[in-house]
């Protein structure tokens, strides 16, 4: 599988918005949980707080030995996967392998030309299963950017919805706060969360394959994440909270946002996929948005077709 890879940079500007503000932050080790406790300023300049536990065991080995991509892991995995397919086989062709690890190399050879060529095609397919399994069992996937670049990076949605288990007891905790009945309000209020958590700098998304990324519970133990990791957290806690409502994890150059399918306000912009409608949100900060509010440089890129959008709808037996 070759993978074409270009790279972008995005400045990201805020002018003009409010900074989060993460006013206090604090986890200890209680029995078998660690307590968290946050407090933060809203979009309204407005405190607000939450407090909960997680399970140790949950905390510390969900998505444990996810680590970044290595081509060369992939690549020795799958020449291992193949090796031990066409050792088991007999057809008249003499499979030689030389080298080993990532630098093996296959040799064919028979006088059944019909033989060859039938095996050269099995090995073609075999490695493209081969290498999807690899990159499912390791929480990434292929994707094909705006400009048809094909590269590799976490399975964001994946890490998404097996992460909404994790956040179930918070549901009861932020309905105590914002109703339900108002998306919006919901949304605005773990978005203020999300956001004043301390930010990390993306790197490339098709270069760093996946290196910088935390899974939503590792957001929490360490208190910071990029926005790839943001977005994914966001899309988990909404899903909890909302289980039905549509969305899509929309990425741009060394950006990434979230759009819900919801009624559009004024000018709020929108994407639309597939004949639905989306609002943007901004988890990321520093900057306190609320729905519908994106930076400039988000606007641009989404106005011009430059981006990328992954849906995040509920399985079908929610």
């Amino acid at each position: 599988m070759k993978l074409i890879i270009a790279s972008a940079v995005l400045m990201l500007s805020f002018h003009g918005s409010l900074s989060a503000k993460q006013l206090s932050f604090s986890k200890k080790t209680v029995g078998n949980s660690v307590q968290f406790d946050y407090q933060w300023q809203d979009q309204n300049q407005e405190n607000q707080s939450l407090n909960f536990s997680i399970d140790k065991a949950i905390l510390f080995d969900r998505f444990r030995n996810f680590k970044a991509y290595r081509a060369e892991h992939a690549k020795r995995s799958v020449n291992q996967g193949i090796k031990r397919a066409l050792s088991k086989q007999n057809n008249g062709v003499h499979v030689s392998f030389l080298g080993a690890g990532n630098e093996m190399h296959i040799e064919l050879k028979s006088q059944n030309q019909k033989a060859l060529d039938q095996t050269f095609k099995d090995i073609e397919k075999l490695e493209d299963e081969l290498m999807q399994e690899y990159l499912d069992d390791n929480f990434y996937q292929q994707f094909i950017s705006y400009d048809n670049s094909i590269a590799i990076k976490p399975d964001h949605a994946r890490f998404a919805e097996e992460s909404v288990v994790d956040f179930k007891p918070l549901k009861t905790l932020i309905l105590d706060k914002v109703s339900i009945q108002n998306i919006r309000e919901v949304s605005n209020y773990v978005l203020g969360f999300v956001q004043s958590i301390p930010y990390s700098t993306l790197e490339s998304r098709v270069d760093s394959t996946g290196a910088g990324f935390n899974p939503p519970l590792r957001i929490l133990w360490e208190n910071q994440g990029d926005c790839d990791s943001k977005v994914t957290l966001t899309a988990a806690i909404f899903r909890s909270l909302m289980p039905r409502i549509k969305m899509m994890l929309v990425f741009i150059d060394n950006h990434a946002l979230l759009a819900i399918n919801i009624p559009a306000e004024g000018d709020e912009l929108t994407i639309n996929v597939e004949g639905t409608n989306y609002v943007l949100l901004e988890p990321t900060g520093p900057a306190m948005m609320k729905v519908g509010e994106t930076s400039p440089d988000s606007e641009f890129s989404i106005r011009n077709g430059r981006y990328y959008a992954e849906p995040f709808f509920a399985l079908a037996k929610e």
